[in-house]
């Protein structure tokens, strides 16, 4: 990885070591959920 540093915030944040994590206001969505994304940004 190129920046440990945010590997770091990543796993502090989320509690694991996976690709995506996409971060809406306060919530964390590891992996792709694409219902949880859709509410999240409430989009449909």
């Amino acid at each position: 990885m190129d920046d440990p540093a945010a590997l770091e915030e990543v796993v502090r944040r989320t509690g694991a070591r996976a690709v995506p994590v996409v971060m809406v206001g306060d919530e964390v969505v590891v992996g792709f959920d694409r219902g949880k994304l859709q509410r999240l940004l409430e989009i449909s």
